[in-house]
C-alpha cells in the first residue's frame, strides 16, 4: 500500500545510547494498553545509523517509510535499514505490545566473518529490501522472532555470560538473514575474491600499530593503486582507508578495557598518534569519546556484578 509522503522538515536523527556499550545494541518492550492514534497523527519522523527491527507480540502496529506504509499484526517482524526515515501508528484500538531492537550489526564481525562483512554495510543494497524473508518464509520469521526475543531476556535478567548469550544470537540472526536471501540480494562475496585479499587482510591486522599504505597493499596482491582500491571496496562494501579504521577503533575498545593504558597510549598502540584524529574516529564508531566509553563499561561491570 503506497503511502503520501509528506514534508520531512522534523525529521529527528535519533541517537541511540546502547545498553552495553561493547553489544551495540538497544532494545526495550513497548506496551499500550488503550490508547489510539490513526494514521493522520503517528509519530514523528526519525532515524538513525542502526539498523531496527520491530517484533510484534500482539496487536497492531502501523510502519510508514519512504515509500510504504504497512501493518504489522501479532508474529510479524520488519527491518528497517540504517538511516531509514520511518514513523509508527497505533491504527486500532486495544492493547499493542511489540520490541524494539535497535543495532549496529556491522560491529559484529572479526576476521574470521570479515568476508560477510560487506553484506550488511548498505552501500549498494538497503537492508529493509530483505523484509521479502519474512512474507515469503514463515519458519524464518518465526525463528528471527525468537532470537530477538532472547536477546530481550538475555539483556533484562544480565545473568553471567549474558553477554555470550546475545553475541552468540546476534551472529544466529546474522546467518539466518545470510541462508534465507534466495534472491542474493546480499551479495555474498566468493571465497576465490577472499582468498585473493587475504594478503592485504592480513597486512593490516598485524601492522595496526605502525604505517599502513595502500602501496604496500596492492603490491602484496599485484595490483595497480587503482584497481586494488577498486577492486577492495567492491568485496569488502568499505574502502580500504575505511577498513583500516574500522580494525584501528576495534582494537582500541580492547585495549582501552583490558590494559592499563592511557588514552593517548592506546591511540599509539593502533596507529594514531594525532589524538585529535583518533577521538574523532572513536566517536564516528561509538558514539561517545574513549574515556566516556571507558566509563560506561565500568559501570556495566559494577552493575552486573
Amino acid at each position: 500500500m503506497k503511502a503520501v509522503i509528506e514534508p520531512l522538515l522534523e525529521a529527528v536523527n535519533e541517537e541511540v545510547i546502547y545498553q552495553n556499550p561493547l553489544l551495540f545494541l538497544k532494545i526495550w518492550e513497548i506496551n499500550s494498553q488503550s490508547e489510539c492514534y490513526n494514521v493522520q497523527d503517528p509519530w514523528p519522523w526519525h532515524y538513525h545509523k542502526q539498523v531496527e527491527f520491530l517484533v510484534i507480540l500482539e496487536g497492531k502496529l502501523g510502519i510508514q517509510t519512504k515509500h510504504d506504509y504497512v501493518v504489522l499484526a501479532s508474529g510479524d517482524v520488519m527491518m528497517l535499514g540504517a538511516s531509514q526515515l520511518h514513523r509508527t501508528n497505533k491504527p486500532f484500538e486495544g492493547t499493542l505490545q511489540y520490541i524494539v531492537f535497535q543495532i549496529d550489526l556491522t560491529k559484529h564481525f572479526d576476521q574470521s566473518t570479515i568476508r560477510y562483512l560487506h553484506c550488511f554495510s548498505e552501500l549498494t543494497q538497503p537492508l529493509e529490501d530483505l523484509n521479502y524473508i519474512f512474507r515469503q518464509n514463515e519458519l524464518a520469521k518465526q525463528e528471527t522472532h525468537a532470537i530477538i526475543m532472547n536477546v530481550l531476556v538475555e539483556s533484562q535478567s544480565k545473568k553471567i555470560g549474558y553477554e555470550i548469550a546475545i553475541i552468540s544470537s546476534i551472529k544466529r540472526l546474522i546467518l539466518l538473514l545470510i541462508r534465507s536471501d534466495t534472491r542474493n540480494l546480499l551479495n555474498i562475496m566468493e571465497e576465490t575474491e577472499l582468498i585473493r585479499l587475504s594478503p592485504a587482510l592480513n597486512y593490516v591486522e598485524l601492522r595496526l600499530g605502525d604505517k599502513i599504505t595502500v602501496n604496500d597493499a596492492s603490491a602484496l596482491l599485484n595490483l595497480s593503486y587503482h584497481y586494488f582500491m577498486k577492486f577492495f571496496k567492491k568485496n569488502m562494501g568499505m574502502s580500504f582507508i575505511e577498513y583500516i579504521n574500522y580494525k584501528r577503533i576495534k582494537k582500541a575498545e580492547i585495549l582501552l578495557l583490558t590494559c592499563d593504558l592511557s588514552i593517548m597510549e592506546v591511540g599509539y598502540e593502533v596507529g594514531i598518534a594525532n589524538m585529535a584524529q583518533f577521538y574523532k574516529l572513536f566517536k564516528r564508531y561509538n558514539q561517545c569519546s574513549p574515556k566516556e566509553f571507558k566509563h560506561r563499561m565500568r559501570n556495566e561491570s559494577m552493575i552486573v556484578g
